[in-house]
């Protein structure tokens, strides 16, 4: 029996299939020691690359299959290219986890390490700093937290882009000043700490009551002539009542006012993501607005929850088993 593939065909082995799973799951990249890992010789590197099923992107670093991969893929390749402790950083972390957008067209990599060096497209800073609680992992492409990202970020930007990076991680609530402290305590006067320090200050809240931001809102709704909302509404869920601070019926909108903007921290980001996916699945819109919002860019918040009211309200699912997804006043039962 002729067992050779039909012309025209390329035969995909095991091997192949291996690989291309792990390059799958890392953005269409793949390393060299990975392949290798797989049980990839080095003739079958060599021979790969010839027929075109691999492309070197970074010494050592290929992709599978194409040439054309994702910003994430390039994110991801620029890691692996400098090996295990490499982390995205600065510019390029912040775009990852959604801080700001970078324009740039080098990647910003940081290494533990007293010395480094940059290559084509990537940008490579040493740090002596660097622990590995200030590293994490985001759609598999490990990158610095958070806080560590607004610390580098204020080395390379002016007072009112950390501002605006600290801003952007308050509305994805993402922001833990508890975690900032930590990272500027341990940064040994590194540059961009002052500057950190200065936009945390600024940024920085009063602790208002829950009676308090409920007043700010109710007024932005009278200055700008929006319905009057009803207020502290238990709606129902598929998992219990849940408490929405305002609520539209009709429109089926809830919104939520959220305080003390400076004492987020990962926990309350997922709760409040499953809060608000929760509610969604009850058939109401959600729209969260942080104290700085209603206080600073009142217009923003009241032009959001016009067009909001403005839209058809959502179809809601008729069926029995929905039959509870109603608002109502009364608490749960």
């Amino acid at each position: 029996m002729n067992n050779r593939p039909a012309t025209g065909r390329i035969a995909r082995t095991p091997l192949d299939a291996a690989i291309a799973r792990l390059a799958e799951s890392q953005h269409g990249t793949i390393e060299l020691g990975q392949l290798r890992e797989v049980g990839l010789t080095p003739s079958g590197v060599r021979n790969r690359i010839a027929a075109g099923r691999l492309h070197r992107i970074h010494r050592g670093v290929y992709t599978v299959g194409h040439r054309l991969i994702s910003t994430r893929g390039h994110w991801k390749a620029a890691t692996l290219a400098y090996g295990p402790t490499a982390v995205l950083s600065h510019r390029s972390a912040a775009a990852l986890w959604g801080l700001r957008a970078s324009h740039s067209g080098r990647i910003d990599v940081c290494l533990p390490s007293p010395s480094s060096r940059s290559r084509p497209a990537v940008t490579a800073h040493r740090s002596l700093t660097l622990r590995f609680e200030d590293t994490t992992t985001v759609d598999n492409i490990s990158c610095t937290t958070v806080a560590r990202t607004l610390l580098d970020l204020a080395e390379v930007l002016d007072d009112r882009g950390v501002e605006r990076a600290i801003e952007q991680a308050e509305i994805l609530r993402l922001f833990d000043v508890r975690a900032v402290n930590d990272v500027l305590d341990r940064a040994n006067g590194r540059l961009g700490t002052g500057r950190l320090r200065r936009a945390l200050e600024e940024a920085n809240e009063p602790a208002f009551t829950e009676s308090e931001l409920e007043e700010a809102f109710l007024e932005l709704c009278r200055e700008h002539g929006l319905p009057r909302p009803a207020v502290a509404v238990w709606v129902a869920t598929s998992e219990g009542h849940l408490k929405a601070d305002f609520v539209w019926r009709a429109q089926r909108l809830v919104v939520e006012t959220d305080g003390y903007a400076f004492h987020r921290h990962r926990q309350a980001f997922e709760r409040d993501h499953r809060r608000d996916g929760l509610l969604n699945l009850a058939g109401w819109q959600v729209r969260r607005f942080t104290w700085r919002q209603i206080d600073g860019d009142a217009h923003m918040v009241a032009a959001t929850v016009r067009a909001v009211l403005a839209e058809p309200p959502p179809r809601r699912d008729r069926r029995p088993a929905r039959a509870a997804l109603a608002a109502t006043p009364a608490g749960p039962h």
